[in-house]
Parts: structure tokens; C-alpha cells; sequence
């Protein structure tokens, strides 16, 4: 996600004109948006074609519609929209009359994730975002004892908000799980390799944990910025413990589980761990509790008793709480005039009213 314009609402009085005149009428639930040899259609609803609220696709060349999958949570219904191409292939999309939770949106149909998400999927991607409030562009170092629900809770958090963030998958010595893939889940490496390229100063953090070597290493986090996305670390303790005393400036959040007679059940319930295994996780996780609770490294702890109730805090820690954020600066919500222009000056969006005189007969 690059940066976008400022947005405005002006008046006729103040002489700004070149743009595209939007009529939004109440009935109007759907516009159509030009780009290059595409046009897409957001919004509406289709009854005869059992079309639900999205985004459809016309390609000129081929002369044919065809629905793209849709990443990302995106914006309920309206009485109307206004949309404008923005750079870095995304499209702006302003909400008539939606509260400053719900006004601002951005459809991205060519930026560097849509792009990668084609390549992956071999299918047409489009993805809803939109901005946010607070440190946007601090990476996320998330701790917490194994079975807590960390991996759960950042999963969540990328299946909402798919553009945003970028996962940096960690190295490590142990061997896969079921269903656990290489590249994905964890990069799983030899010992001897990692310790060699731990030594070479190629980690910015690593720890042993159970026996076994975890690590993240600095191209992995360089390859989340490099997309333009919100780097998340999945940690524990001793790593974040290294990560603060680096130079990365990061958020750091602790989850915690509601009690360890729950953390047992959960881990039990894994069915991955042996009995003695799992002796060894609570006793670790009983150490781990105690040092990201007291330790000063973690600014924000999160109890885990709810999955839905801690995500929810956990967004709102991250300023995921729906409020517009444009540039740096929050913004109010919009109330769209009857008709409208939208045109584009320099780094601000110009929200025009049109046809006052013929409203005011």
C-alpha cells in the first residue's frame, strides 16, 4: 500500500472544476471505474445474474465480464459511491453518507501484492484496504507460550487485512509437522547451515526452544518491507528479547493464555506433542508467562480467554479499529453531497458539489 492523496470537500464557490462529474443517486449502488484496458464495476446487486455486493471485471480486448477473487474485507453496501484512480494500481472508493469508520476505501487491482497474488493463484486478484491510525509502519513482534493461539490471531489478522501485512517466516532446526510446508510455515533448516549463518550475523534474532534452534533472519524481514507491507514476527520470548535490544523499532505485544489449566487443554488437544513433550512446553510456557509479563520488553499484553474478543483487541492495539487514516492524518467521515465532482490536485483529492442552482428551484 503506497501513500494516498489527501482528501477534501469543496464547494462550486472555490473554482476548483477539472475532474470527473459523479451523479450518486439514492438508487445508485454500483459505478464503474476506467483503467487502462479494463473497466471494473463496484458494487451493486445483480438479482438475475445472483451477483452478491463485490467487484466485477470488463476486459475490452476480450469483450467479456468475469468475477476476480476478492482479498480482504471489503466495504458494506452504500447509497453510492465515488471512486478515482490513484498511482501504484490502486483505486480510491468514498462511501455516500457511511460513517468515518466505513468512508474511505482503497480496491487494489495492480499493486505489488495483487500482482504477486496473480503469479501464486494464476487467477485474477483484486483486494480491499484501507488506512489506519496509529504506528502503521512499525513491524508487529507477537510472543506468547506454544498453543496460546498466536498463530491463530495473526492468521486472522492477514485473512482480514491481506495487503497489509507481510508474515516473516522464521528459520528453524526442527522437523515439520503435519501439514506444516517449507517457505510457509517455517523455513526449516539444517543445524549446522543455521549456526554457520547465525554466526555470519545473518539473524536478528535466534534462540534455542526445546532443543531445537528458531530464528528470524534479516533478509526475511527485508523481504516483507521490500513488498510494501507491515512486517509481523512470530517469536518467543528470547527473540524479542534480542529484537528489542536491536535497531529494528518495532511494536511488541505478548499473548497470553486465561489460565495454564487452559493452555494444557489446548496443547493436549493438539494431539502433536508426547506426553513428556508437552511437560516440557508448560513448564517453558509457566517461565515465558512470567518473563513477558515482568520483563519490560512487551508494551502491550493480550489475554487470550475469547479468540473473538482478543482479536478485537488485538486490532485495536494495532489502530485496525476503523478509523480512516489518509497521509498520516484521521479522517472524518464523509457526507457526499447529491452531486458531486472529484478531480485531483497535486497530493489532494478535490470532493466537489455540482448542481446546487438546479437543486435550490
Amino acid at each position: 500500500m503506497g501513500e494516498a492523496p489527501a482528501v477534501l470537500v469543496d464547494h462550486p464557490e472555490n473554482g476548483h472544476s477539472n475532474g470527473v462529474c459523479v451523479k450518486s443517486e439514492p438508487e445508485n449502488t454500483e459505478i464503474t471505474v476506467d483503467v487502462g484496458d479494463r473497466i471494473f464495476l463496484i458494487g451493486g446487486t445483480h438479482e438475475r445474474n445472483n451477483f452478491s455486493i463485490g467487484v466485477q471485471i470488463y476486459d475490452k480486448i476480450s469483450n467479456n465480464w468475469f468475477s476476480p477473487i476478492v482479498l480482504g474485507t471489503g466495504p458494506k453496501p452504500s447509497k453510492g459511491y465515488s471512486a478515482f484512480v490513484l498511482e501504484q494500481g490502486r483505486i480510491l472508493v468514498i462511501k455516500k453518507g457511511s460513517p468515518r469508520n466505513d468512508s474511505i476505501w482503497f480496491l487494489e487491482v495492480d499493486s505489488p501484492y495483487v500482482r504477486e497474488q496473480k503469479k501464486l493463484l494464476r487467477k485474477e486478484v483484486v483486494a480491499w484496504s484501507k488506512g489506519v491510525r496509529g504506528n502503521a509502519e512499525k513491524p508487529i513482534v507477537i510472543s506468547g507460550p506454544s498453543g496460546v493461539g498466536k498463530g491463530t490471531l495473526i492468521s486472522m489478522l492477514m485473512k482480514e487485512f491481506p495487503s497489509m501485512f507481510g508474515f516473516s517466516v522464521s528459520h528453524t532446526t526442527r522437523s515439520p509437522r503435519s501439514m506444516e510446508m517449507d517457505g510457509v510455515h517455517y523455513h526449516f533448516a539444517d543445524k549446522k547451515v543455521m549456526e554457520k549463518e547465525i554466526k555470519d550475523g545473518k539473524f536478528l534474532e535466534f534462540a534455542s526452544v526445546h532443543g531445537n534452534l528458531y530464528g528470524t533472519s534479516i533478509e526475511s524481514v527485508e523481504a516483507v518491507t521490500d513488498s510494501g507491507k507491515r512486517c509481523i514476527l512470530d517469536i518467543d520470548v528470547q527473540g524479542a528479547r534480542s529484537v528489542r535490544a536491536s535497531s529494528l523499532d518495532a511494536i511488541f505485544i505478548f499473548v497470553c493464555p486465561p489460565s495454564m489449566k487452559e493452555l494444557e487443554d489446548r496443547l493436549r488437544a493438539r494431539g502433536t506433542e508426547t506426553e513428556e513433550q508437552i511437560q516440557k512446553r508448560l513448564r517453558n510456557a509457566e517461565a515465558e508467562i512470567k518473563e513477558g509479563i515482568s520483563s519490560g520488553i512487551f508494551g502491550l499484553i493480550l489475554y487470550n480467554d475469547n479468540l473473538e474478543e482478543c482479536y478485537k483487541k488485538l486490532k485495536n492495539l494495532l489502530g485496525l479499529d476503523g478509523l480512516a487514516h489518509v497521509n498520516g492524518v484521521e479522517i472524518e467521515g464523509i457526507n457526499l453531497p447529491i452531486e458531486y465532482a472529484v478531480s485531483k490536485m497535486e497530493d489532494k483529492i478535490i470532493i466537489q458539489e455540482t448542481g446546487k442552482e438546479t437543486r435550490n428551484k
